[in-house]
């Protein structure tokens, strides 16, 4: 039996467009936000709706495909681990930020018409950012 767990799980749509960088080790990473939507009725049989938005970072060959493939709007399954990290913004003042690193993804949308199956396999999952060369130790906010 697991004595702890950290794994996220979630099927949202891109918030936007996502954005790849290349770190000077030659790794890369995709940032991107990530809408999720939960539906009930409350008491007084009203549906309400509520949406929550996750920030999604990506290493690696996947971040690649990632940021070839998906674009805002997509649907995506996404399987991860969250995480929280802080920095000193230009300011000086601390920032903090929760994110899901992914660890597997799976597009959900269709493929475009007219094309042969459309997407390329998904690769697999990248290096856990302490062993990509200044994954960790890199102090770019995102």
């Amino acid at each position: 039996m697991a004595r702890s767990l950290n794994k996220v799980l979630l099927i949202g749509n891109l918030g936007r467009d996502p954005e790849l960088k290349s770190l000077p080790s030659g790794s890369h990473v995709a940032t991107f936000t990530l809408a999720t939507n939960r539906k009930w009725k409350d008491k007084n049989g009203e549906f309400q709706e509520e949406t929550q938005w996750h920030n999604i970072v990506s290493w690696g060959p996947q971040a690649e495909t990632i940021a070839t493939y998906l674009k805002k709007g997509s649907k995506v399954f996404i399987e991860g681990r969250l995480t929280h990290r802080s920095w000193d913004d230009p300011q000086g003042q601390k920032r903090y930020i929760t994110e899901v690193v992914a660890e597997n993804f799976v597009f959900l949308d269709a493929p475009p018409e007219g094309s042969r199956g459309g997407r390329p396999p998904v690769p697999p999952p990248p290096e856990s950012p302490e062993d990509v060369p200044g994954g960790e130790e890199e102090d770019v906010p995102f």
